[in-house]
């Protein structure tokens, strides 16, 4: 038996255009301290790839200029991803943006937060919705926003150096960027990137089990046995017992169950669901309760999530409204077309050239992310009991986030300094080499 059997269920039910992505990252940044929330907007193209349509629509950006070396100083890229961009978070990137003199801009992801083309989010609507798309947004605004610095120095055909980064989905779109635009960018970032698109992801469920380890893992395993058997003989108090009523479908709860699991260790906080369940194991307590209070007091209270995000109903609402970016990334990971996906951007055989791949050792996507380094696209991985999801960007835990990607809390602090070493070394060295030539990369 795999450590959570609900892990299968949920495998097959969220697959994204670029691998298996939990959508609930949107949460990371709910209580966290932003380094700007002062909105502005451009108007994007909404598709690229078509010579007649010239359909326009508003996309929300940010900038952070407190660091800034004027007038030739680097500019750093945050992609956000597949959620609302409330502001720039205040994460690792803070601190290299001031080593660096460098200004942080973040363009919001289309058709999440306030970034919609449309007011409706009809199937027919979601056509322009792809990564592709968004390089190409990422590509306009990154000329855009640089022609917009030369007016307002008053000069013209003069190229900063970028450097792009991103955690995640946005990891992945880090990597596309400077593989498919190695002239806008000097290098990228790509932390815990899931460039390999993935359908029956069993090392995720693999993953999940060598994190927990052999007590923990075993505890699971019963609470997965119970969960069974109660769902099938009164499943409507087992519901109420999880705060979870609303979910009238199985297949909706045990996706909820699952994913309460997994964030423990995606995000650095195994403990919190490791401890309570093999003390209760030991104690020959009810396991069930036990793992009730954590989803309620953890994964509902303290990480924030709704139980919503996995009612079908929910997901079948069209009118644009705060919690669209439920609808929004199931939209991206219907019907995925994987082998397409990999041949388009190759996996993780990825032929691209100054991207830096980092990956936290217990997190499950980085078995989705190129894990095997060459001279120019180096990989890293940070070796540590609580390091997950983006440890190199947003340090222990990966959420709540901590101001600077402070990596104090990591169990070993050393290791995720080790690894942003190796990260300045070639911010360093590739942002040098775009200076000599003018701004921009010599590929």
């Amino acid at each position: 038996m795999t450590v959570v059997r609900w892990l299968w269920l949920w495998l097959l039910l969220t697959i994204s255009d670029a691998a298996v992505t939990s959508r609930i990252v949107n949460r990371l940044t709910a209580s966290t301290n932003f380094l700007t929330t002062q909105e502005l907007w451009f108007n994007q193209t909404l598709d690229h790839f078509s010579p007649y349509d010239h359909r326009q629509f508003a996309q929300r950006y940010y900038e952070f200029l407190d660091h800034f070396l004027l007038p030739n100083g680097p500019i750093f890229l945050k992609i956000c991803g597949e959620s609302a961009c409330n502001g720039i978070v205040n994460d690792y990137i803070s601190v290299l943006a001031k080593k660096f003199g460098a200004a942080v801009v973040s363009l919001e992801h289309r058709y999440y937060g306030k970034s919609s083309p449309f007011k409706y989010l009809t199937t027919e609507n979601l056509k322009y919705l792809s990564s592709k798309q968004a390089l190409f947004d990422l590509a306009v605004f990154r000329q855009y926003y640089q022609e917009s610095l030369n007016e307002k120095l008053n000069r013209s055909k003069v190229e900063n150096p970028w450097f792009v980064f991103g955690i995640s989905y946005p990891g992945a779109l880090s990597a596309w960027f400077r593989l498919k635009f190695p002239h806008l960018t000097c290098g990228s970032l790509a932390s815990s990137a899931v460039v390999l698109a993935v359908y029956n992801f069993t090392e995720f469920d693999q993953q999940i089990g060598v994190s927990a380890g052999p007590e923990c893992k075993a505890a699971l395993q019963d609470v997965n046995q119970l969960v069974e058997q109660r769902l099938a003989t009164n499943g409507n108090a087992l519901k109420d017992l999880f705060g979870a009523a609303e979910l009238k479908i199985d297949g909706d709860f045990l996706y909820f169950l699952a994913d309460a699991t997994v964030i423990a260790f995606q995000y650095g906080n195994p403990d919190a669901l490791c401890v309570p369940l093999t003390q209760a194991k030991n104690k020959g307590e009810d396991l069930v309760d036990t793992y009730a209070t954590y989803v309620k007091e953890y994964y509902l209270g303290k990480f924030g999530v709704s139980v919503q995000t996995y009612n079908q109903q929910h997901l079948k609402d069209t009118a644009l409204n705060g919690d669209s970016s439920d609808r929004l990334w199931w939209f991206q990971g219907v019907y995925p077309d994987v082998d397409g996906t990999n041949i388009y951007y190759g996996g993780t055989k990825i032929a691209g050239s100054k991207i830096i791949f980092t990956n936290g050792s217990q997190d499950p996507w980085r078995h989705a992310s190129k894990q095997t380094s060459s001279t120019d696209m180096p990989s890293y991985t940070v070796t540590c009991h609580n390091c997950g999801h983006g440890t190199d960007l947003r340090g222990c835990p990966q959420s709540p986030l901590s101001p600077e990607g402070d990596a104090k809390n990591c169990s070993s602090p050393d290791a995720v300094h080790k690894v942003r070493q190796q990260i300045i070394e070639h911010i360093d060295l590739w942002l040098s080499q775009c200076q000599a030539i003018g701004g921009r990369s010599s590929m």
